[in-house]
């Protein structure tokens, strides 16, 4: 549950984070009206030239637009200070873009590229957590330093820790690769397996559905162990937080919007 203090802490970030996004895509908008149209260009060193929705749709249509994609692109980000908000009721350590750095054996690294190769290629492991102690078990003289940094960082009471990357629900097949580097190389730093030390990719919700069984995203389907490797939507938030938290924190972004929605329309689509 989601305390009255920590709520506040959480609507006054997304209502700073909504407010910056909307200073962002007016400044970089043009100095036309909002019913006026953008005249045609015949160069762009961003590449952001599009003709026909320029002819079809008036400025303030199209900073709408460029305020939605802004804003689902960096979304993620906000994800993870409202759940290091949430966090903080109940772990004593919490934090965000924590570097985690150690000698890991030569030996290991080779299997951990190896392994991420084989997925690459042949499709997802059928056991994330016999490779985490496939990895761990390697050992000797030769080592080199590794750094990894995770998105969110927790650490319990009993000194157990959880590393989560806090990625798009719809990952491509590099990215879900890459993430089984990425957590392998955490444990073999670590040199630990669960439940002393967890690696999640974590997704913030569930876009098939509520039920994990709703979750259909082909990518992650076939080249993640979902079962071991992945926190998706309300489990991630109620681990967070407890039960009840992934219903609670949708709730705050909605009295956010509901708040900030005639800034969003004033400003970008009514120059208000």
């Amino acid at each position: 549950m989601i305390n009255p203090k920590t709520r506040a802490q959480i609507k006054g970030f997304l209502e700073g984070w909504v407010d910056l996004l909307i200073k962002d895509v007016k400044e970089r908008s043009s100095d036309l009206k909002a019913t006026e149209f953008r005249p045609s260009r015949s160069f762009s060193k961003d590449g952001n030239i599009k003709p026909f929705q320029e002819a079809l749709l008036p400025e303030g249509i199209l900073r709408i637009n460029e305020f939605e994609r802004t804003l689902s692109t960096k979304l993620g980000s906000s994800y993870e200070e409202c759940a290091k908000l949430i966090a903080l009721q109940r772990f004593p350590v919490v934090e965000r873009s924590y570097t985690i750095e150690g000698q890991v054996s030569k030996r290991a690294i080779e299997e951990i590229e190896k392994i991420a190769n084989d997925v690459g290629t042949n499709g997802r492991p059928k056991n994330y957590l016999d490779l985490v102690k496939k990895v761990i078990s390697i050992k000797d003289n030769y080592t080199e330093v590794r750094r990894r940094v995770a998105d969110l960082y927790l650490k319990d009471e009993d000194a157990n820790e959880v590393f989560f990357e806090i990625k798009s629900p719809k990952p491509n097949k590099g990215q879900c690769v890459e993430v089984i580097d990425r957590q392998l190389q955490i444990h073999a730093i670590k040199k630990a397996e669960p439940p002393k030390v967890r690696t999640y990719f974590a997704m913030a919700y569930n876009p098939y559905g509520d039920s994990r069984s709703d979750y259909k995203h082909s990518f992650s389907l076939n080249y993640l162990d979902m079962e071991n490797q992945v926190i998706l939507g309300k489990e991630f938030w109620d681990f967070v937080g407890g039960p009840g938290t992934n219903e609670e924190i949708i709730e705050i972004y909605r009295e956010v919007g509901q708040i900030k929605s005639h800034d969003m329309l004033d400003q970008l689509a009514l120059d208000y």
